[in-house]
């Protein structure tokens, strides 16, 4: 994409001919800006050198779009890596809470909240670490061997896990700030 800026309110995409107006609604317009955060100054034309040379309402649009994406793939790293592992499972957790009655103790003489004990985490179990599977060979008079192989859930959280980490690693200290 080369984009030329042509007023206030308008960009000029060159490579399709087309003219774009800087409405934040516009699907070309956040194309504009994702630009601006990917390329810099090489999305424009040669009139922008720099990118300083960005017009500053266009510049401050793709910082904020990008700092509000950033703040939203943290939110959800965050709360991904907060979910319970699935290889060590969940403890229940109880506790007391007020059952909306009230009594009236005479040591204190003081009415008090009837209290119960409630599971306000269930437990979960871990899964089993491993996994027996059949592997077939590609001749038809062999016989099947098994195989033992780390759980595919096990896998899998760990992966999301990682990746849920890289992204809490890269994201900027104003971001983590703001979440």
């Amino acid at each position: 994409m080369a984009y030329k800026f042509i007023d206030t309110g308008v960009i000029h995409d060159t490579t399709t001919n087309t003219f774009i107006p800087a409405k934040s609604g516009n699907r070309m317009y956040q194309t504009v800006l994702d630009s601006i955060n990917t390329d810099g100054a090489d999305a424009w034309d040669d009139t922008v050198a720099t990118y300083d040379d960005i017009p500053e309402a266009l510049r401050t649009a793709a910082e904020s779009k990008k700092f509000n994406q950033q703040l939203a793939d943290y939110k959800v790293a965050k709360a991904r890596l907060a979910q319970y592992i699935v290889a060590d499972g969940r403890e229940e957790v109880r506790e007391m809470q007020p059952t909306g009655e009230q009594v009236f103790n005479e040591e204190t003489m003081e009415m008090e909240d009837v209290m119960h004990e409630v599971i306000t985490v269930t437990a979960i179990e871990p899964v089993e670490a491993t996994v027996t599977r059949m592997v077939y060979s590609d001749d038809m008079d062999a016989e099947p061997t098994e195989e033992t192989i780390e759980n595919p859930l096990i896998t899998v959280d760990n992966a999301e896990r990682a990746a849920a980490q890289e992204v809490v690693d890269a994201t900027p200290q104003a971001v983590k700030d703001a979440a």
